[in-house]
C-alpha cells in the first residue's frame, strides 16, 4: 500500500508497506526493524512473534519512548505476558497490531510529534 500524506519535518516516515517489506523515506526494507522519528535499527533479529523475548524489548527502551508500537506481520499476534510485565515496570505503553495498522499508527503519532518507537516484524516465510 502506498501512502500519499506528506508529513512535515525531516524524520523517518513509513511511505509504503506490503507483506514482505516496508519503505521508509523511499528506502525499501525487507528485514524486521525498529524505527523512531530520528533512528532506524535495521536487521532487528526478530522475524516471528515466537522469537520475541524480554531482551528485545529492552532495545526499545534505549529510545525512551512514551509508547511502543509492535507490528506483528500479516496478523495481529500478542507477545508473552512476561513482555507486558517488563514494560509495565518501566511505565511504557505498548500497542500490538498487524504491520499495516502499526505503520499507519506510527506515521500518525510521529506526525503529531509524539515520542513513539515501532518494532516492525517482517515475516520470513
Amino acid at each position: 500500500m502506498q501512502f500519499s500524506q506528506d508529513f512535515a519535518g525531516d524524520g523517518y516516515v513509513i511511505t509504503a508497506y506490503d507483506t514482505s517489506s516496508i519503505t521508509v523515506n523511499g528506502k525499501r526494507f525487507t528485514s524486521s526493524l525498529i524505527i523512531s522519528a530520528r533512528q532506524i535499527q535495521e536487521n532487528w533479529p526478530v522475524s516471528t512473534m515466537q522469537q520475541l523475548q524480554t531482551h528485545h524489548i529492552e532495545t526499545f527502551m534505549q529510545y525512551n519512548p512514551e509508547l511502543i508500537i509492535l507490528g506483528t506481520g500479516s496478523k495481529q499476534r500478542f507477545p508473552a505476558v512476561e513482555l507486558y510485565a517488563a514494560l509495565s515496570q518501566q511505565n511504557t505503553g505498548i500497542e500490538v497490531m498487524d504491520t499495516g495498522a502499526a505503520c499507519r499508527t506510527y506515521n500518525i503519532l510521529t506526525g503529531e510529534g509524539r515520542n513513539v518507537v515501532a518494532g516492525i516484524i517482517i515475516d520470513k516465510k
